[in-house]
């Protein structure tokens, strides 16, 4: 067994144990591994382990990497801020965005996303801890952007995704997650079809599945530290 196929054993397990533990179905939380930075072997290592989704932070990497694969298959999901200049590159090669924060980026993925492709799934970014340096909208912000971008033509809103301040205890852990859970019953009380509530990484999966996670976002416990070559 590869390093890579034991840590990725080893989150399946913590994510089962964590479902078990909160009254999950371990079935509705999805893994997806975090490989940016490191190369398409890791991917591929990671892929006959039994992974198939992967996420990427940088544009032009993640691409080379998407065509250095396009034999395996693979899902690949852009979960990086996005800035309006490689939004084409995006919407032609991956299928799923976690980081949508502004419409302009999302009118702009829908003209532009192929119409060979099947429509890009998408999940809206939302600034749960309030900080001045972190992405996302802002919560009252978000019925507005969710309407109108679940009206875009070439787009599927899946749900919503946040990053939140790293915390060490987890009750602390578990209260931003509890507010996207919130926002997310609030859009689905509204008439939004979601199914999505991408939170939760490496140092706190558990407390994300607690309050709901239906996907966890993990790099460092499948691949190890950041590789920063």
């Amino acid at each position: 067994m590869t390093p890579t196929s034991a840590n990725l054993q080893a989150v399946l397990a913590r994510i089962h144990a964590a479902a078990h533990r909160f009254g999950r179905d371990p079935a509705g939380i999805r893994l997806l591994a975090v490989s940016k930075t490191w190369p398409a072997q890791c991917v591929r290592d990671a892929f006959a382990a039994g992974q198939q989704a992967f996420g990427e932070n940088y544009v032009q990497e993640g691409v080379d990497k998407i065509g250095e694969l396009a034999a395996l298959d693979l899902e690949w999901h852009f979960i990086g801020p996005l800035q309006s200049n490689k939004t084409r590159l995006v919407a032609e090669h991956f299928d799923w965005v976690h980081s949508i924060e502004r419409l302009k980026i999302a009118e702009r993925l829908s003209e532009q996303r192929p119409s060979h492709l099947p429509p890009l799934s998408v999940c809206l970014q939302v600034n749960v801890s309030g900080e001045a340096s972190k992405s996302g909208c802002a919560p009252a912000e978000l019925p507005a952007l969710a309407s109108a971008v679940a009206a875009l033509p070439r787009l599927h809103l899946r749900g919503l995704m946040a990053i939140p301040a790293p915390a060490d205890d987890f009750d602390i852990q578990r209260q931003p997650f509890c507010q996207l859970r919130k926002l997310f019953e609030q859009l689905q009380g509204g008439g939004l079809v979601l199914d999505t509530l991408s939170m939760g990484m490496s140092h706190d999966i558990e407390a994300a599945i607690a309050e709901g996670a239906t996907m966890v976002r993990v790099g460092t416990a499948i691949f190890g530290d950041r590789n920063k070559a």
